[in-house]
């Protein structure tokens, strides 16, 4: 096995572009990291991209050059980019190529997603009840998640308020303006506990990473940032996911705890380790639960965490250091990846406002789809 390095970053900025697709910011995020990484396109021998809203993304190939690569497309809802990266970095360690590209992008329309049961299994009157919605699910499961835990309304808000801190220092951050505790607290339900402020929204943007050999990176020059593992797992028995129609009576465990264990036993380090994190926030109490499915904490210990900032820039363990999804948005295709450049960016001391301190060498990305997908990535350097 090789190892896999991070060898050139791409990001089109994430929000509302005008007058642009989805697949326009894709290869926008391709030519950037191709710079970055000073290769032509030519030189990807490997691609795995993925969008739910735009398109396919082998079709960018009319746009970079036809150049017979092969890129292959995945769909694995919010866990796309995840799953993406996990594929280059698996057909790159297994020794047959050299050089491979992650992309993802997404242009999706305002308002909420807008999930068809038939697509996850589930009949049509579990629609027509509204448990679809994932806001409501979402506040439902934290509603449980808070009384078992001791976790406040207050400490939902310090989520929100962190993120948007964040993002006020991060270029490609969709919200760049603070918003404070009080503010987060006292805006309109959408479903309680959670706020308007406490949830992300779908958006557009586009990520594109180059991996390559650590022959490669040395080649090229580049700082050597190791992907040390990139893991994808699945819903075990017993998980309660994203539309689940019930809860099972012998609780199982989630598919982030798998991944999260396979990530660390595959990397050979553990959650102490970490010194940057970006976890999957697409509401406030996903970063919440999150924390402790990955092993940072136990449950109940995050009431304590946040009241002491210890996952600000400056804390114990800096987490979603751009704003997160809060912060981002969400166009599904690139969000995961967005996690890794962002931690890419910070192991080379280039997050200028939002750098953290202490000159991090390990870092932790963890994306979460439905129905219950989880992907995680150890990079160091």
């Amino acid at each position: 096995m090789s190892d896999v390095c991070i060898i050139g970053i791409g990001i089109h900025p994430f929000g509302r572009t005008e007058g642009r697709s989805g697949r326009d910011q894709g290869v926008f995020a391709v030519k950037q990291a191709l710079s970055d990484a000073g290769l032509d396109w030519s030189d990807i021998e490997i691609a795995y991209g993925g969008s739910s809203s735009a398109g396919a993304a082998d079709v960018m190939v009319n746009e970079l050059g036809l150049t017979g690569v092969p890129i292959i497309n995945v769909a694995n809802g919010c866990a796309t980019g995840g799953s993406s990266l996990a594929s280059v970095y698996g057909a790159i360690a297994s020794g047959e190529y050299d050089v491979g590209m992650a992309v993802g992008f997404d242009k999706h329309d305002r308002g909420a997603f807008n999930a068809k049961p038939s697509e996850y299994g589930l009949p049509d009157w579990y629609g027509e009840a509204g448990l679809m919605l994932t806001t409501q699910f979402f506040a439902l499961k934290l509603q449980r998640y808070m009384a078992l835990h001791g976790i406040s309304q207050r400490t939902l808000g310090l989520v929100a308020e962190k993120a948007f801190e964040n993002g006020s220092k991060c270029e490609h951050a969709w919200r760049r303006s603070p918003v404070d505790l009080d503010t987060i607290l006292n805006a309109p339900m959408v479903n309680d506990p959670l706020t308007k402020y406490m949830f992300c929204s779908p958006a557009e943007g586009a990520v594109s990473l180059i991996l390559g050999t650590e022959k490669k990176a040395r080649e090229l020059g580049k700082p050597v940032i190791r992907l040390k593992t990139s893991v994808m797992r699945t819903r075990p028995p017993g998980s309660f996911e994203v539309f689940a129609p019930s809860l099972d009576i012998d609780r199982g465990l989630s598919p982030t705890v798998l991944a999260s264990r396979a990530a660390f036993e595959k990397a050979g380090i553990g959650p102490e380790d970490i010194d940057v994190a970006q976890l999957q926030d697409t509401e406030s109490g996903a970063e919440i639960m999150h924390m402790a499915e990955n092993g940072f904490c136990k449950d109940g210990e995050q009431e304590k965490w946040f009241a002491e900032g210890r996952t600000k820039l400056n804390g114990k363990l800096p987490v979603n250091t751009d704003g997160g999804c809060l912060a981002c948005g969400e166009p599904i295709g690139a969000s995961g990846l967005r996690q890794v450049y962002e931690n890419v960016v910070q192991l080379r001391g280039h997050g200028g406002a939002r750098q953290v301190s202490g000159a991090p060498k390990t870092a932790y990305t963890h994306v979460y789809g439905a129905p219950g997908v989880s992907a995680v990535t150890i990079m160091e350097c």
